[in-house]
Formats: structure tokens, sequence, C-alpha cells
């Protein structure tokens, strides 16, 4: 987001993100240049080397990933969804430990009942409402507004480290509610990332309904049996 020459989050740097992309991009590489009989050690050599590196987006102290290293004003340690690429993906380069973590701080922080913030309450740049001119609304896009995309990646996430489907159930349960009380059938695309978390922006968004059908998806394979939300 962009007001004039205010660029709200530059994110200058490497962004966490896009260096879990980059690593699951790289084997995923790996595994199909085995699957075809191509020489495969190069992607594997190139994913070792950004593995072996990432744990400098490990913030100890926080016990989460920092959301970009390497920036004009050095690392930045903003709790951030962008981290949950680095579990959801299929291949993380984090130890089980450090996942789980992960996971656990988005789930405490950042996740609301329609999504998750997309910046952390207790950051002095969050911004709990998504309304009023140009200015304020561009302003809060990426500083605590919530996107209904995210609940892909969070539940897949959070499946990965915890293998607790009754549990990532329970995080879709709000979405079917608001699914046949706002914009009926369809799925917001944001909401305010303070309660009473009002929808916000189109009321049918793509990108949300594909992650809700992802990780609706995702449960119904770990409960066979079952419908996945209830």
């Amino acid at each position: 987001a962009k007001v004039g020459d205010w660029v709200v989050t530059p994110r200058i740097g490497k962004p966490v993100e896009v260096n879990a992309l980059w690593y699951n991009a790289l084997r995923s590489l790996e595994a199909f240049a085995k699957m075809l009989g191509e020489p495969a050690d190069a992607f594997g050599k190139r994913a070792d080397e950004v593995e072996s590196h990432f744990d400098r987006f490990w913030d100890a102290e926080r016990g989460h990933l920092r959301d970009v290293i390497g920036g004009p004003d050095g690392d930045d340690p903003s709790l951030r969804p962008n981290q949950l690429f680095a579990v959801s993906l299929p291949h993380s380069p984090m130890s089980t430990a450090q996942q789980k973590a992960v996971v656990d701080a988005c789930a405490a922080h950042l996740y609301t009942p329609h999504s998750l913030r997309s910046l952390a309450p207790n950051h002095q740049d969050y911004v709990g409402t998504y309304q009023g001119d140009r200015e304020h609304r561009d302003g809060a896009y990426h500083r605590g507004t919530v996107w209904s995309w995210l609940i892909g990646p969070f539940v897949e996430a959070h499946l990965r480290v915890h293998d607790d489907p009754e549990t990532a159930r329970s995080y879709l349960a709000p979405l079917r509610r608001h699914l046949e009380g706002h914009g009926v059938g369809s799925i917001s695309e944001i909401f305010d990332g303070d309660a009473p978390f009002t929808p916000r922006g189109t009321p049918a968004q793509a990108w949300g309904v594909a992650q809700l059908l992802a990780a609706w998806n995702a449960v119904r394979r770990a409960l066979p049996d079952q419908e996945g939300v209830a």
C-alpha cells in the first residue's frame, strides 16, 4: 500500500515469506528432478544452503521468526502472518520445535474469528480499524487489518505441527457463520483487527473463498469420516 510518497510497509531487505517460498521451490525442484531421472544435486545444494542460513530469521527471545532481516535499519522483529509459509508449505527449513512456536505465536497474537491480523496488536504501528479516508485505510491495510485468505496457511500449519483436526476445524466455524450472514455465500476480503471484527472491502473475495476451501479440505483429509466444518 502506498499513499503519495509514503510506502506504508516497505519491508526492504530479506522478507521471511520470500525465503520460505524460495526454499520450498528448491526442494520441490529437487524432488521433480529425481522423479524425472535428471540431475538434482544443484537444487539440493542450494536448498541446503538456504536451510543453513534460515536460522537468521529466528528470534529466540520472542519465540517466532523475524519479519525481515538485513534491512536498512537492521532486522525487523515484527510478528506478521507472513512467517506461516515457513510452516504451511510442504518443505520447511525450520525445526519441529520452531515450527510449533511460530504457529502458537500466530494463534495467540494474530488469530481472530475471521482469520489473521496482518500485524500483532502490541506493535506500535498497529491499526485496528479499516475505515476513514484513503490515507487511513491504506495505512491500516497491512498494519493490523485481518485478511481472510490467511486462514488457509494458518490452518494447514496448525494441522502440521499439532495434528489436531478438531481444533483446526474450530478455527473455521466463525467463517461459516460469516458465509451465512454478510456477503451471503462468499467471504469478505478483509476485517477489522479489533472486535467486533467488522467485514470490510469487497464482500466476495476469490482468494478468501479459495483458502477457506483449502483449509476445509485439509481438515476433511485429517477427518475422513466427518464433514470437515461443524
